[in-house]
């Protein structure tokens, strides 16, 4: 599988003739789709099907952060008004009827993936809500509850396996202790390990996700130097070791304000620290081209890995 160790994006409805080459002959290990690129249901299916014929594969990677409410990509085909956070709500009033109204919900959603060509959905949130995180999180989360938050990440796990789609946990090891928005700033957090582990690292542990993404958060405490992203010593001794992901990891956001500098540097920063996948999603075309030109291959880890998610879609 001679894949380049990026997820690109689009920047239209349509695929210029650019970003027709780049899938064509650069082989990106995987694609993501955003609002921009979805105007209806046929149009969507029909650029799916398009991606997939460039790339001569009927399972490459396409995947999409359809969350609901706040975040939701599909909203030019439905009205996705479920939040994370009321399922949580609902679990806090009677845990029965919400597993069974939330189980029902990712088997209607999964089914409208599936009709479209989506195979990878960037749920669940599993960071924990705390006094101060920031509104860019808020109703994403299930709970304030860690145990709440980890229980009902596992159900959407396991209920979107069921239904055949794969899922990216996030945002690893812990974005709700973070006070600012890591899409313009690099939010720093100076929590202890032991206060972090116990609230924020809880709901990714034990957690079968295929996938995992990561936080572009500073804890000082641990890597004073590096973000989460850019940190060997969190994806190894905490993502790995610690919370005990076995997964293909994947960047946050390579192009997020939290990461100042080149995106090229950026994204061998990345690969370098641990993840296994860089994700792109501005849609720029020439940072696109200049990413894929720049970066190597998937390693072994990861293209067993894919094949695994491969056979998992059978």
């Amino acid at each position: 599988m001679r894949r380049k160790a990026i997820i690109i994006s689009i920047k239209n409805y349509k695929l210029s003739t650019k970003e027709k080459s780049l899938l064509k002959n650069e082989k990106p290990w995987g694609l993501i789709l955003f609002k921009r690129n979805i105007k209806s249901l046929n149009q969507i299916k029909e650029l799916v099907k398009k991606i997939r014929k460039l790339t001569k594969d009927p399972k490459f990677p396409i995947m999409i952060d359809e969350e609901g409410l706040a975040v939701s990509r599909l909203s030019n085909i439905i009205n996705h008004n479920f939040s994370q956070k009321l399922f949580g709500d609902i679990y806090n009033s009677n845990p029965k009827i919400c597993l069974t109204f939330y189980k029902n919900y990712i088997n209607k959603l999964t089914a409208l993936l599936r009709k479209i060509g989506i195979n990878i959905n960037t749920v669940p949130v599993l960071d924990v809500l705390r006094k101060n995180t920031h509104k860019i999180i808020g109703s994403r989360s299930f709970s304030n509850n860690p145990n709440v938050v980890k229980l009902l990440g596992q159900t959407c796990v396991q209920q979107y396996k069921l239904n055949k789609i794969a899922t990216v946990i996030k945002h690893i090891p812990g974005h709700g202790c973070a006070t600012l928005d890591s899409h313009l700033k690099m939010p720093k957090v100076n929590l202890s390990y032991k206060n972090l582990n116990s609230l924020d690292f809880l709901p990714f542990k034990s957690n079968s996700s295929i996938f995992a993404m990561t936080a572009h958060i500073l804890y000082s405490k641990i890597d004073k130097k590096n973000v989460a992203t850019f940190s060997k010593k969190i994806i190894k001794n905490i993502i790995r070791n610690k919370i005990g992901f076995k997964g293909i990891l994947i960047s946050d956001d390579i192009s997020m304000k939290a990461l100042n500098g080149n995106i090229i540097k950026n994204a061998r920063l990345s690969l370098k620290a641990g993840c296994n996948l860089v994700l792109h999603c501005n849609g720029n075309i020439k940072e696109s081209t200049n990413l894929l030109k720049n970066l190597g291959k998937i390693d072994k880890f990861t293209e067993k890995k894919t094949y695994k998610f491969y056979e998992f879609l059978r």
